[in-house]
């Protein structure tokens, strides 16, 4: 079939149903677009979505819910209450974050306990973790509140913010933030290591990524119940009660322009879909790389692209245990673990690109919270290891490198799991590879362009494409980035850039 759409039609297209495509196809239908979206995964929510195997569930990505009020206004735009249709949970402690040495600090949203935590661990750095709530504090009402949801497409938006950002010392990275509020190298890693869950080395990444601790004690940290494959369900069904369309199975090939402005879209199937707005939800690499490939463009050229820094790869191994519901006491619903090295492991990931022995390590155990994750007595787990992503001049062998790489994973894992593997039942991994096939990530990475200060704002690519009229991008690659309250912003900001749709009899279908 061929879908005609007149410029001025009401017709909207969605490449892409991960958490912000879903966003975007929300925020367009409350404003009266007819939205389909296309998505090349069996199930919505892309690197959100799960997959089912021997009745465990495998929440393939994000975990970890923060913001509630993100998605609360959401729903709010389409006149629903985000809480009747997902179950949200409020998680106490938030994670455990465990070193070497055997010592360990619990995260929670009490700012008594938290100072109780440092104060254990290192009496003489609580002045010093006070100073850093403040500066967390700081942070968070300039860069969350007055930047994620938006617009930056216009460079004075971030000119005037310059000031403030020098002020707030932004060209200091988060590790060296850290660093010069605590002495103890154990709590410097504790309060630094979130740019991680979004894809950034907190070498390098800005201090502003420090508002993540104020952001954490004012919202919390919440798990969906049936995980983030819920709320892109839930999501889902927003846009179909709607009037709007959700395909999976539909990989887009090409995104079509004529006479400098969105036209529609060509599958891989060879079917076209024309519609005068298309938003991308695929990576900004992607889209402009291999969507537009056939276009003349003027900013995101091949050689600007391949000149970024990109985000680290994942290696993430998932893994189901028959009857363990009753060991491990110790480990929760979100842990940690540390290696040897903090700052040299780092430099291996992010700027040698070398695959290093000594790793550190996210377990992940939903079953703890989520009985519906696994079958009655069992566990499923799955651990993440930030790995090098594929842009390097010699990329990881994953082929050759993943039996030998997971048995390394396992023997650190089995520090905290002890006699774990004797109890795995079913299992599955993902590499960079897998994630540039499934994703179509650049590089295999993880979260898209990595979140430097010049990657940030306007320096990422635009919500307002400059490539075509009527083209939009949402998502990790573009304002305000990566993480889920994150790309679910960017569909905010995309809802105050398109304007109301235009009232329109019902658009003429004809046979391709």
């Amino acid at each position: 079939m061929r879908t005609q759409a007149t410029p001025d039609s009401n017709a909207a297209i969605v490449i892409g149903a991960g958490l912000g495509g879903l966003a975007a196809a929300m925020r367009l239908g409350a404003k009266g677009y007819a939205v389909t979206v296309l998505d090349k995964l069996d199930r919505p929510g892309g690197r959100g979505s799960s997959i089912t195997q021997d009745g465990h569930r495998f929440d393939l990505g994000p975990t970890i819910i923060t913001v509630p009020q993100v998605y609360e206004k959401l729903w709010a735009a389409c006149g629903r209450d985000f809480h009747k249709d997902v179950d949200l949970r409020p998680m106490d402690p938030f994670y455990e974050v465990r070193w070497q040495d055997g010592s360990t600090f619990t995260a929670r949203q009490d700012t008594d306990a938290m100072l109780a935590e440092v104060a254990r661990l290192s009496p003489r750095d609580v002045k010093g973790y006070k100073k850093f709530l403040k500066d967390s504090e700081r942070r968070y009402f300039v860069g969350f509140e007055g930047m994620v949801a938006k617009p930056m497409h216009r460079l004075w938006e971030t000119l005037k913010v310059l000031p403030t950002f020098a002020m707030l010392r932004a060209d200091q990275s988060i590790l060296g933030l850290a660093k010069r509020r605590v002495k103890d190298p154990r709590l410097r890693m504790a309060l630094s290591f979130h740019p991680l869950f979004i894809g950034g080395d907190p070498c390098h990444v800005t201090s502003m990524y420090a508002l993540v601790a104020h952001l954490e004690k004012e919202y919390g940290v919440h798990y969906a119940m049936g995980g983030v494959q819920a709320i892109a369900d839930a999501m889902a069904n927003v846009i179909r009660s709607q009037g709007g369309q959700v395909r999976q199975g539909a990989e887009v090939d090409e995104i079509l322009v004529e006479n400098g402005a969105a036209a529609g879209v060509q599958l891989t199937n060879g079917q076209t879909l024309h519609a005068p707005l298309v938003v991308s939800n695929a990576d900004a690499g992607h889209t402009y790389q291999r969507l537009m490939r056939n276009i003349s463009r003027k900013r995101w050229t091949n050689a600007k692209l391949d000149k970024r820094r990109w985000s680290m790869g994942l290696f993430v191994w998932y893994f189901g245990t028959k009857g363990t519901a009753h060991l491990w006491p110790d480990i929760g619903h979100h842990t940690i673990t540390n290696a040897p090295r903090y700052e040299g492991l780092l430099r291996d990931i992010f700027i040698k690109g070398k695959l290093a022995d000594d790793m550190s390590l996210y377990i992940h155990r939903p079953s703890r919270t989520d009985p519906s994750v696994a079958p009655k007595g069992d566990d499923t787990f799955y651990v993440l290891s930030p790995v090098p992503h594929l842009g390097f001049d010699d990329p990881v062998d994953w082929d050759r490198e993943c039996e030998v790489y997971k048995a390394k994973v396992q023997a650190e894992v089995d520090k905290h799991l002890p006699g774990f593997a004797d109890h795995i039942s079913t299992e599955m991994t993902l590499t960079p590879k897998d994630f540039q096939k499934r994703y179509l990530s650049p590089n295999g990475s993880g979260f898209s362009i990595e979140p430097r200060i010049l990657q940030s704002a306007w320096f990422r690519p635009h919500n307002v494409s400059e490539e075509a009229k009527g083209l939009y991008l949402v998502g990790a690659g573009t304002h305000p980035g990566a993480g889920v309250p994150g790309v679910i912003s960017s569909a905010e900001v995309l809802g105050k850039l398109v304007p109301q749709a235009p009232v329109m009899p019902e658009m003429k279908v004809a046979a391709e």
